[in-house]
């Protein structure tokens, strides 16, 4: 990241880029952005993978799927625009409290630190809703994404059963 310096200032992220002022702001999920919550997901999920059932179960309905069972989707605005999204889905698990899930960045504004920014504040979710731990699943194809969780503190874990062929990358973070 090229970042001249960052700021918080009352709970955003202000970035400052050789003299121009970028806002990045993360804030809870509201229906209004079920539309970007699944466009994004869908288009990287297309782009190296296929839509599989559990996809189409969290992006179509998100409220009875993620919401209700007392997750949380967090939504990354830049300069105003919703251009990423993460989840915590609780689960029904004797070992994980919830699995992140369902990041996405749009490609127009990755490499700025938006998803960093986001994988952040939803660590710091999850620890507001009582979690001990987190749970994720990815690909190794996601280098990028891999190596950002990995510096975020996520530790690889033994493989687990999963509804998803694409997974082949599993990992835990520890409050």
């Amino acid at each position: 990241m090229n970042w001249s310096r960052f700021l918080i200032l009352s709970g955003n992220i202000i970035l400052v880029f050789m003299n121009t002022i970028e806002e990045i702001k993360v804030v809870n999920y509201t229906p209004d952005y079920q539309k970007v919550f699944r466009a994004l997901n869908v288009e990287w999920i297309q782009k190296y993978f296929k839509m599989e059932e559990s996809d189409y179960k969290a992006l179509d309905k998100p409220n009875e799927y993620i919401l209700d069972r007392g997750g949380a989707i967090l939504v990354a605005l830049y300069n105003g625009e919703a251009v990423g999204v993460c989840s915590l889905i609780k689960m029904d698990d004797p070992i994980y409290d919830f699995e992140l899930a369902k990041m996405a960045v749009s490609p127009k504004v990755q490499g700025k630190g938006i998803g960093k920014v986001l994988l952040k504040a939803t660590i710091e979710k999850g620890k507001e809703l009582g979690a001990r731990n987190l749970y994720l699943e990815s690909n190794r194809k996601l280098n990028t994404a891999i190596k950002l969780y990995e510096k975020m503190g996520f530790k690889e874990v033994l493989d687990r059963n999963t509804p998803y062929e694409r997974a082949d990358i599993f990992m835990e973070y520890l409050y």
